[in-house]
């Protein structure tokens, strides 16, 4: 056994090797582990129906027409355009105030290869999304029978128009969709998309800019 006088010295010795001044050893680094975002999910929305909506003027060639294609054949063509405000009889977003509600609509109409078109959405995340959203009442019922039902989501951002019930979307069969935006269209963009009979195609619209 070491007797505590033959340890004292060599105590003594350890603690006068660092100088008074000198910092405090750091301390070993502490490594925070990497938090991965969990995606959202989907949040049903309340549609109204846009028969009952009253709009201002359109924005000036914001009118636009296009095609969602797959393969050679076209699941459904769009007509769209953006409108200002009721009360508004010149529609110029430059004019505009900022926070300005824009209603994009959009009539889409199933192509002559559909045998029943399932989905209607925004590719992306719909930026400045006023919370304003929903389809013509009358023309999803003429289109789908007494059944049918279209059910309306936020999904991470963008927005989803999706048939459920019903004796089908068919070809021929034009549904009005409207969304609204405190941001003005920053052109047409490949920035909707349609899913029919399993097939996925991109299309062009107005939409704002991303953020």
């Amino acid at each position: 056994a070491v007797s505590l006088r033959a340890a004292l010295p060599v105590l003594l010795l350890a603690a006068s090797s660092r100088s008074p001044d000198a910092p405090p050893p750091a301390p070993s680094a502490v490594v925070t582990p990497e938090v991965t975002p969990t995606p959202d999910k989907p949040r049903t929305l309340v549609p109204a129906d846009f028969a009952t909506l009253k709009l201002g003027a359109r924005i000036a060639g914001s009118d636009a027409t296009g095609r969602f294609a797959s393969d050679g054949q076209v699941l459904a063509e769009v007509e769209s355009y953006v409108a200002c405000p009721e009360g508004i009889t010149a529609c110029d977003p430059k004019a505009q105030p900022a926070g300005t509600v824009y209603t994009y609509v959009h009539r889409l109409t199933p192509g002559k290869a559909t045998a029943s078109a399932t989905l209607f959405r925004t590719a992306r995340p719909a930026a400045g999304f006023a919370n304003g959203v929903g389809f013509d009442n009358a023309q999803a019922a003429a289109a789908l029978g007494p059944d049918g039902k279209i059910d309306v989501a936020a999904d991470n951002g963008a927005l989803v128009w999706r048939v459920i019930g019903g004796d089908g979307w068919k070809a021929g069969e034009p549904i009005t969709f409207y969304w609204q935006s405190t941001l003005p269209p920053a052109g047409a963009n490949d920035a909707y998309m349609v899913e029919s009979d399993g097939s996925v195609a991109i299309g062009s619209g107005p939409f704002p800019a991303k953020k």
